[in-house]
């Protein structure tokens, strides 16, 4: 049952989260007013990890050393399956979000 409390409840909590991204975004750029594309730039970091990892393996395969190549391919894969979860987390997250009542209610 909706009454005004929780009404009351879910726009605090709605301003305190609006609140806490622009802060997050003001600090860390000065043209954005997204935290998402903060969290995009540390996935583009990620990914570009990643691809170091696999060419340094594959140098590591030139030359032979394949403990090294095969350890360097599992922490690649590691960094992978982290990133899909991290992803999968916060599209949950932002899916219960947007099932909360809408404010105009």
């Amino acid at each position: 049952m909706i009454t005004r409390s929780n009404l009351a409840e879910q726009l605090r909590e709605y301003q305190m989260r609006s609140k806490h991204e622009w802060a997050t975004a003001s600090f860390f750029s000065s043209t954005s007013s997204h935290a998402s594309s903060r969290v995009d730039a540390v996935f583009v970091i990620w990914e570009m990890l990643m691809f170091a990892l696999l060419v340094f393996a594959g140098v590591a395969l030139y030359f032979r050393y394949m403990k090294l190549a095969f350890l360097l391919m599992c922490v690649t894969a590691v960094v992978l399956v982290c990133m899909k979860v991290t992803k999968q987390i916060r599209q949950n997250r932002k899916s219960k979000r947007k099932m909360l009542l809408p404010l105009s209610m």
